[in-house]
């Protein structure tokens, strides 16, 4: 069985050797850096199943490299999770938006990081098992492939956000609560706020470009998407 590979990148190295060992006690084999620039150039050649990436690196700080691996078409479907001392409500907002699929702030329980490192991967490994394609509009969702379009153009979102369209294309128009998208989406181990998914929303709305009305939402309850479907919807 081929083990999940982790990119740990944090510039205190004592914390990165307690990661990696944790990591390998999981059954995951860790790559590791101190700094912006070496992060970029590592996931971009070796490719990690995922990155733990803290924001204030020397260099290039966390925020920059995520923008740059989330612009770039070889590394944007790596999922991050940015673990930092940084815990403004602002700064995991930010974080979110950039393109993260999740955030730890320090000081953290290691319990708690392998179990959101297990979570990310068990999500990732969801979407490349699942071979089916949906359509909803003009929006196209490729499990396979982990290709989102509109219009027949891709457009470039992260793994939380590809979960949750998926878990909205898939409801056809029935309204998920916060809670519900969470679990699909998170996964019912992880605790985060609602906050959290509605940073998430917003950003695929953005994204999603002329469709982006099509996520609605739905006051006090949560969000749907709308019934753009005469039938079914599509799959193949």
């Amino acid at each position: 069985m081929t083990q999940s590979r982790v990119l740990v990148v944090d510039d205190e190295r004592d914390l990165v050797e307690l990661i990696c060992f944790n990591l390998k006690r999981n059954q995951m084999t860790p790559i590791s850096c101190h700094d912006g620039n070496t992060a970029l150039e590592l996931a971009r050649r070796e490719k990690p199943d995922l990155i733990i990436l803290d924001l204030m690196l020397p260099q290039r700080n966390g925020r920059e490299v995520a923008s740059m691996l989330r612009a770039d078409s070889a590394t944007r479907q790596i999922p991050i999770i940015m673990l930092t001392a940084l815990t403004a409500e602002h700064d995991i907002v930010t974080g979110l938006q950039i393109g993260a699929d999740d955030y730890v702030t320090k000081p953290f329980s290691m319990e708690v990081l392998m179990a959101r490192v297990a979570a990310v991967l068990r999500r990732r490994a969801g979407v490349a098992k699942d071979d089916t394609v949906l359509r909803a509009g003009a929006v196209t969702l490729d499990r396979a492939r982990h290709v989102v379009e509109v219009d027949g153009q891709p457009v470039a979102v992260t793994l939380t956000e590809f979960r949750l369209l998926e878990a909205l294309i898939s409801a056809r128009s029935r309204v998920l609560s916060r809670d519900q998208l969470m679990a699909k989406v998170m996964g019912p181990d992880i605790a985060v706020t609602d906050r959290t998914i509605d940073v998430h929303i917003t950003s695929l709305r953005r994204k999603l470009g002329s469709c982006r009305d099509l996520v609605e939402t739905v006051r006090g309850v949560g969000y749907r998407f709308a019934d753009v479907w005469q039938g079914e919807p599509v799959e193949c």
